[in-house]
């Protein structure tokens, strides 16, 4: 992974380092493991690794592991595995929310010993209702003025067990009538009566992410608390957090602009929803925003780093251009996909002057701008296989390719013109007859008689049989996110997001082909071959992107 260029916050880490508030960078990337990664993680992923990379420091990989219900162990290894995919290896270490835990309970106590939190025993619509609005102050719990002593008690109880979900919380004591909501006296701790992935049953109660992070950062020295946007009216909460415990080496949060792509979500309950009702196949699903979706699309690790770092990194709303990240990885791959021959839609040809029974050779480059990657040889025979789409029927203005009485330029090979057309009953074309002028191998015509058309082509005995996908836009609108609900889902999917075509045609040096390897289709677009699916090849972008940068 490249470092960075400089941005915001290398403004601020630079000033830091040359005012002596801090000496060793320190990053950190804290996923809640209740999902998988998104190309929008990869953006926080990327700042923070590159942030500490540039500047000599570490960076942490800690699981956000505060909230039992919604977590697993898959989740885990999924964000580890994305990780190691993407080159952002943690060089400070992998940490884990829940081994703070006992920190955590220990700092609260320390909190109600201060005065500065007390056992609330208002529903979570009864604090609602106390919180006031952004136009009025909140007002006080009836058990804000419990004693030091029966806080305590009550807190020990809910660690034992005693109350059930929702009976009890643990509040802050800050300001009901402060005019950010985050700071009327927020919950701390909660009461989560289940079996937590790495804990099991030790616990019942559970610190509130907003009391956890800041008191998880401090403890591994994280200097720069990197974050997105949404987290700024929480700063303040943070910064009380790590005033109110005393720590002396204080961390400092800063935000940006989190990723929002068009066509598509980056929310984890919607992606969550899309493969609970199987709309897609699995978190994988290529046309999904998660990372082991585009690894399985075939997108890169360095596309979509160069995406993120063109897009920039501001404090600013935005939404990037989903084509931008398509134009990316068609950049990279046009330097380094070798090309590959495969038919969609194979229509026969049989070629009349040919020799039944004899085969030659034509050597072909593995890409044309790099004759230090080799060429191939491909065999041709009396039959072959053509693009359905590169022959019509009759003289369409515009269409240079093969027509009846027509010619074209077999792709390295002969001129093949169309003798006879042969088609079913109800008018398909079923496959057609021509001749070669075998004096084209490789060479223009004798008579010096022009054919404009070029196609390519493949030998119907030395072949393979595949399936190509080709996915596109999951969603049809392009600011999507701005209009789901619940019950409204299904109306955006794009009927379109997937065609898949059977009975494909591929040459053999594609055969074996190894997950990960990408190719340039010829006249088509960038494949690779299929991580759950033998004999898939998947459509990572077309041969051009229709994205055209400023």
């Amino acid at each position: 992974m490249e470092e960075s260029g400089s941005n915001f916050i290398h403004d601020i880490i630079e000033a830091d380092l040359k005012e002596g508030r801090v000496t060793n960078i320190v990053t950190r990337f804290p996923p809640e493991p209740n999902g998988y990664l998104h190309i929008g993680s990869a953006k926080a992923i990327w700042i923070n690794y590159t942030a500490a990379k540039k500047y000599g420091g570490k960076f942490n990989l800690r699981y956000d592991d505060t909230n039992p219900v919604k977590e697993d162990d898959e989740f885990v290894r999924s964000i580890e595995e994305d990780l190691n995919w993407l080159g952002a290896v943690p060089t400070g270490g992998i940490f884990y929310g829940s081994d703070y835990f006992d920190k955590c309970y220990e700092f609260a106590e320390k909190l109600i010993m201060d005065k500065k939190a007390f056992v609330c025993d208002l529903t979570q619509e009864q604090m609602s209702e106390y919180r006031g609005t952004l136009t009025e102050p909140g007002k006080d719990s009836p058990y804000k003025n419990r004693s030091v002593e029966e806080n305590l008690d009550l807190f020990r109880r809910m660690k034992a067990g005693e109350f059930a979900d929702g009976e009890k919380t643990l509040r802050a004591i800050i300001d009901m009538s402060s005019p950010n909501m985050n700071m009327r006296d927020p919950v701390i701790y909660r009461i989560i009566h289940a079996n937590h992935h790495r804990q099991g049953n030790k616990w019942c109660i559970y610190p509130m992410y907003d009391f956890a992070h800041p008191i998880q950062d401090a403890l591994e020295g994280i200097t720069h608390s990197l974050c997105s946007i949404e987290f700024e009216n929480h700063r303040p909460l943070y910064d009380w957090v790590i005033d109110n415990i005393g720590f002396e080496q204080k961390p400092h949060q800063y935000e940006f602009a989190r990723l929002n792509m068009t066509y598509t979500v980056m929310s984890k309950r919607y992606l969550r929803k899309l493969v609970e009702t199987k709309t897609v196949d699995g978190w994988d699903d290529p046309r999904m925003p998660t990372l082991c979706g585009l690894r399985r699309r075939g997108y890169t690790p360095s596309a979509i780093f160069e995406f993120i770092s063109r897009s920039g990194v501001s404090k600013t709303y935005s939404m990037a251009d989903s084509g931008f990240l398509e134009y990316c990885i068609c950049e990279e791959l046009n330097e380094t996909a070798l090309r590959r021959i495969a038919i969609k839609e194979p229509l026969k040809v049989i070629i009349t002057n040919y020799p039944e029974g004899k085969t030659e050779y034509f050597e072909m480059p593995n890409h044309p701008k790099k004759p230090e990657l080799g060429t191939r040889s491909l065999p041709f025979g009396r039959e072959i296989y053509i693009e359905r789409s590169d022959f019509e029927k009759e003289q369409i203005l515009g269409f240079i390719r093969l027509i009846p009485g027509g010619e074209v330029r077999l792709m390295g090979a002969y001129i093949l013109k169309c003798t006879n057309v042969i088609c079913g009953a109800d008018g398909e074309v079923l496959s057609l007859e021509g001749t070669v002028d075998l004096e084209t191998r490789n060479n223009k015509p004798i008579d010096g008689r022009k054919v404009k058309g070029t196609i390519h082509w493949l030998s119907l005995q030395h072949c393979i049989d595949t399936q190509i996908r080709e996915y596109n836009h999951l969603f049809n609108r392009e600011n999507v996110a701005n209009l789901l609900e619940d019950d409204n889902f299904n109306e955006f999917i794009n009927p379109d997001s997937l065609v898949i075509y059977e009975n494909c045609k591929a040459e053999k040096a594609l055969e074996g082909a190894k997950d990960g390897e990408r190719f340039q289709f010829v006249r088509s677009g960038y494949f690779t071959p299929d991580s759950k699916y033998n004999g898939v090849f998947n459509r990572i972008a077309p041969l051009k992107s229709s994205y055209k940068p400023e």
